[in-house]
């Protein structure tokens, strides 16, 4: 399977830089509590002089969301999102140990990170402009259709996996506790956003070894080398 951004995507976001991490092997057994402190502890200290909104990865999404014609403040990339909630909340509930250190990493960089159990996912995964008529389930289990030209993860059957490019991931591909095979996906806009998803992705890789007895495959993508293969087991 392949994991890309349409040449559409990267004509329109020319600052796009773009982290894949593919890992087969995770279970729901594995405990990264202190991993996920230590991550927590580098969002308090970015937090400490503001809010999320005051953070330049977190400013570039939402310059594009409004570009995208999405208000900023109702439609939030998932990094501001989990931002937002950890300053008021102080800590993010726990729902499943990938899940928990993909959102921790997500908030030491401001920096959003999808995961898709890809046994769910038809045929690979491309980011590109909706038609309108893709499949897209709620975390609620309501079934919703992209409006024609939003950016979403689209499957070859036609399901989208996530909507508003970065603010809505679904409920169909989302990590469980049966999921083993993941596809990870960090993206960013801002001017450094080359080097610091570069330093992401390799942060990902060496905590999922740290974590489970895997060995990720990973990439970083561009606009001239814009395609990640991976091969699904199951």
């Amino acid at each position: 399977m392949d994991f890309q951004h349409s040449p559409a995507v990267w004509a329109e976001h020319p600052t796009l830089a773009a982290g894949t991490v593919f890992v087969v092997g995770v279970d729901a057994r594995a405990d990264v509590g202190q991993r996920v402190e230590r991550f927590a502890a580098v969002a308090r200290d970015r937090l400490a002089g503001g809010t999320e909104s005051d953070l330049p990865e977190i400013q570039a999404w939402r310059r594009t969301f409004t570009r995208m014609g999405l208000k900023p403040t109702q439609y939030r990339c998932a990094a501001e999102a989990l931002l937002r909630r950890f300053r008021k909340e102080g800590a993010l509930p726990r729902i499943h140990p990938l899940i928990d250190l993909c959102n921790a990493v997500s908030l030491a960089y401001a920096v959003p990170i999808a995961a898709f159990d890809v046994t769910r996912v038809d045929g690979g995964l491309e980011v590109r402009h909706a038609r309108g008529d893709e499949v897209y389930l709620t975390f609620a289990g309501e079934t919703e259709h992209p409006e024609p030209g939003e950016v979403i993860f689209a499957d070859a059957g036609g399901r989208a996996h996530a909507r508003r490019w970065s603010n809505r991931q679904s409920g169909h591909s989302a990590v469980r506790d049966s999921t083993t095979e993941v596809l990870i996906v960090a993206e960013a806009l801002h001017e450094t956003a080359a080097d610091d998803v570069a330093e992401l992705t390799g942060v990902l890789v060496e905590e999922l070894g740290r974590a489970w007895p895997v060995k990720p495959d990973s990439a970083l993508l561009s606009a001239a080398s814009p395609r990640f293969s991976y091969e699904v087991r199951r």
